[in-house]
């Protein structure tokens, strides 16, 4: 195996084990691809071509939930639900179009990246404690109201700022809304499906350009490696929420941070 195959292969392995679990895929990404030498504009690009990897693992895994929900939409849980996910998703997309630009140029740099994973881990444990103390108040997403998504959907938008993690932004929004974690969880992987697919869409057309043909081994590389890692670690964070909380998540943030902001001091 080439270099720039092998490159390929670590990035598609960081990206699907990162991208759903609430400790930033940017920050990892950022880190691994200084590491092995994979920088520039061009590894930015394939950085955001294997994302779709990553959410179609995810797709994968609920693929009989999506079919239902796709082909059920002439019944009213279904409307209710994609009502939900639509309401969830607006904040963002609205706030990520006005402001692409700018977090682009000022915001995507590995010191700021290493602080909001600082400031994270510690907010994970706040939360945490507090949904302890509370509890919950919903149990599945079909007991979800559309002003408990519109509360996941603000707090969505956090995670337009580098390193905050967007998994860990919806999931932490859902705790403070009243889910459970299970359906904090849950919904955050059905929330990122049409939330990646459009920024990462819109990414890849603003930077078509940069794309060639001799491209096509290590993006399929990567691509793949990010969809089949993704899968599993869907079905293992699943199973560890059930029967656990995120503090151990919060702590590595912590300490992922801190190096970050000592590798690249």
């Amino acid at each position: 195996m080439n270099l720039i195959l092998l490159q390929a292969l670590i990035l598609g392995v960081v990206e699907g084990l990162t991208e759903f679990l609430p400790v930033s895929s940017t920050g990892h990404l950022i880190v691994a691809g200084d590491a092995i030498g994979f920088t520039g504009e061009r590894a930015k690009t394939f950085e955001i071509f294997i994302q779709l990897g990553s959410i179609l693992g995810v797709v994968w895994f609920y693929r009989a939930k999506v079919t239902d929900l796709v082909t059920g939409l002439h019944r009213k849980p279904e409307q209710r639900f994609a009502l939900n996910l639509f309401i969830a998703f607006l904040p963002a997309a609205i706030i990520g179009l006005a402001l692409h630009k700018y977090i682009k140029a000022y915001l995507f740099g590995p010191l700021t990246v290493g602080a909001a994973l600082i400031v994270g881990g510690f907010l994970i444990l706040v939360i945490e404690r507090w949904h302890q103390h509370r509890g919950a108040r919903v149990h599945s997403m079909a007991e979800m109201t559309p002003g408990d998504a519109f509360k996941v959907g603000i707090a969505q938008t956090f995670s337009l700022f580098p390193g905050t993690s967007r998994s860990g932004a919806t999931i932490m929004g859902g705790l403070l809304t009243g889910l459970s974690r299970t359906t904090a969880t849950e919904f955050s992987f059905f929330l990122a499906m049409p939330t990646m697919f459009a920024a990462t869409l819109y990414d890849l057309l603003k930077n078509i350009n940069l794309l060639r043909v001799e491209d096509v081994p290590h993006f399929a590389v990567g691509f793949v490696a990010a969809f089949l890692v993704a899968l599993v670690v869907v079905k293992l964070f699943l199973g560890y929420v059930a029967r656990h909380n995120f503090a151990p998540f919060a702590w590595y943030r912590i300490g992922f941070g801190a190096l970050v902001l000592l590798y690249f001091w």
